[in-house]
């Protein structure tokens, strides 16, 4: 039979390991599929402009108004300036969906904990749900940073490199202290499931084993909606990339500051 914690925990383990940011080199991750996007160039977004900076530390500023490639002013045709808005406004509304995702993917961790806690009378869950809330917590101080929204390659790497960590340094010592904590309600909550089992261990165990997948079941479903968007964010950044291809074939200026490239 499962050990007892393997069984409580084991849908938490395999939610929390997931917002572990895997992929190949220098390409994302998103959802069910490998998202063949790599990311050439940090980004800036505030409410005023867009900031791209270039691996050699040169910046393109667009504030709507004026194009600035390394602090000197592009002029722009009309048709350039169209162009050039449209690509912005897509930047806006894709580029931020990264960090929402992966928070939103914390919040399914964090869903995971409070399911197994209810099902087993586990009161003292807190280094757990602390796990948890220091993970979004890094996700959003990295992606938000003095009233601006930053991404990069490079922090976006660190930041799954830290998830990671957080997750094989914290978590295992988390649950179990909220066993140890928590062992007289564990035991409880046990002892009911085997007498409602009759004393037989093989019912016992089955019917141990359907509740795992019954929690598991609840917290996959959130977890699905999850995946959907990223795939979606993933097919949005890939169009994304076309159109940024489309704008340096209009503004050569900014062949230097592509963020996106399709591999």
């Amino acid at each position: 039979m499962k050990t007892t914690a393997a069984l409580l925990f084991a849908s938490m383990a395999v939610t929390t390991s997931a917002l572990a940011h895997e992929q190949k080199p220098d390409n994302l991750s998103f959802g069910s599929q490998q998202c063949d996007i790599e990311f050439k160039s940090d980004i800036r977004i505030n409410p005023e402009r867009i900031q791209i900076t270039n691996v050699d530390n040169q910046h393109m500023v667009y504030d709507g108004q004026q194009l600035l490639v390394d602090g000197e002013v592009m002029p722009l045709t009309a048709a350039q300036q169209q162009a050039l808005d449209n690509y912005s406004q897509q930047l806006r509304s894709y580029v931020p969906e990264v960090a929402q995702i992966a928070l939103d993917g914390v919040k399914i961790a964090g869903v995971a904990i409070e399911e197994v806690s209810a099902a087993f009378g586990i009161e003292h869950n807190d280094a757990l749900q602390q796990v948890v809330d220091n993970i979004g917590n890094n996700i959003e101080h990295s992606f938000y940073q003095n009233g601006e929204f930053v991404m990069g390659k490079q922090s976006f790497d660190e930041l799954g490199e830290d998830i990671e960590q957080q997750f094989d340094e914290n978590f295992e010592q988390a649950v179990e202290q909220a066993m140890v904590q928590s062992i007289g309600s564990v035991l409880m909550a046990l002892g009911s499931q085997m007498v409602s089992s009759g004393g037989d261990m093989d019912e016992f165990e089955q019917r141990m084993e359907r509740m795992g997948e019954q929690i598991e079941q609840r917290v996959e479903l959130q977890a699905a909606n999850i995946e959907q968007r990223a795939d979606a964010l993933c097919h949005s950044f890939s169009e994304l990339a076309e159109q940024e291809a489309q704008l340096v074939s209009m503004v050569p200026e900014l062949s230097d500051f592509q963020l996106l490239i399709t591999k």
